[in-house]
């Protein structure tokens, strides 16, 4: 997909005469890899379509998560981020292309006026759902309703209109690519609780450690009421220096039961969208079934990270 993708957007105006922007569409993706531009092509499939009516869409998301990588890299800091190499104005205005070319790609596909319409404004909605929980990110949070009220707005909007997008060139109608896209709010949950734990026990510290409260185990294992609280608290300054604390809070995430919180959450975020998925009466839900199993395998991993028996669950 990612070929037919490229294929559209180097096709869309303006963007071959920006040869930064050409780059950042040609680079290289592991091909091997699932991501949330592959969404419109399974919810297209699972609602009756084929595959070629979801590339416009996957090459909209493909432009968006582009664009929310670069601003959330600015934002956080991170060393890896492409900012570094051309600085936060730049890097900042590439988005704003990104944006702007999700936009176009879809524009450019020949849809009818419905439809066309109906993506296009699902499209503007993810940019601002977006933007504001990157803005609610900013700030400390402080608990864990601010915690979900972040997740809330700033992952799931992406993956819910993804679904949403792949089901409306599939020729579902809105109500039902509605229900489609409900099962990305679910797997937006997912995915960022996986992602914070995944980062919370990552060797060297991740960006999360320098962010604190934003992270759900980090945020547990200094809110909770556990015995080794006050430890945790003293470590949380220099894990990002000191490989031993970072060890050692680390064990703590998993000792305060942090780790154990996050997984239920992971779970029944997997549980309550196959339920969902189920509700809908899809042609075939086959490709939405692999889209959620495709994300059990991380989470085996990390049972076997923290000792815990992935098999005893009932999924």
């Amino acid at each position: 997909m990612i070929g037919e993708i490229r294929k559209a957007l180097l096709g869309t105006p303006g963007v071959s005469d920006w040869p930064r922007l050409v780059r950042l569409v040609e680079r290289g993706v592991a091909e091997d890899a699932l991501f949330c531009w592959d969404y419109p092509v399974s919810a297209c499939e699972a609602v009756g379509g084929r595959p070629e009516q979801a590339v416009p869409g996957a090459a909209a998301v493909f432009c968006l998560l582009q664009g929310i990588h670069i601003v959330d890299d600015i934002l956080d800091e991170d060393p890896k981020g492409i900012y570094q190499e051309l600085g936060p104005g730049r890097a900042a205005n590439l988005a704003l292309a990104l944006q702007a070319v999700a936009s176009r790609v879809i524009e450019s596909a020949g849809l009818p006026a419905g439809r066309e319409a109906a993506i296009l404004t699902r499209i503007a909605q993810i940019s601002l759902d977006t933007a504001y929980g990157q803005e609610l990110d900013l700030g400390d949070v402080t608990d864990e309703e601010h915690y979900w009220k972040v997740v809330r707005h700033k992952t799931p909007p992406l993956f819910s209109g993804a679904l949403y997008v792949g089901a409306v060139l599939g020729g579902a109608s809105l109500s039902t690519a509605e229900n489609v896209g409900e099962i990305g709010l679910f797997l937006g949950k997912l995915i960022q609780v996986s992602d914070d734990v995944k980062d919370a026990l990552a060797r060297p510290a991740e960006t999360d450690w320098r962010r604190g409260n934003g992270n759900l185990p980090i945020l547990f294992a200094g809110t909770a009421d556990h015995p080794l609280k006050e430890r945790f608290l003293e470590l949380l300054p220099v894990v990002t220096q000191d490989r031993g604390a970072l060890e050692e809070a680390q064990d703590i995430l998993v000792k305060s039961g942090a780790v154990s919180f996050c997984v239920y959450h992971i779970v029944e975020s997997y549980r309550a969208a196959h339920r969902h998925l189920s509700s809908i009466g899809l042609p075939s839900s086959r490709p939405l079934e692999d889209l959620l199993r495709y994300y059990l395998k991380p989470i085996e991993k990390l049972f076997e990270r923290v000792g815990l028996d992935f098999s005893e669950l009932e999924i």
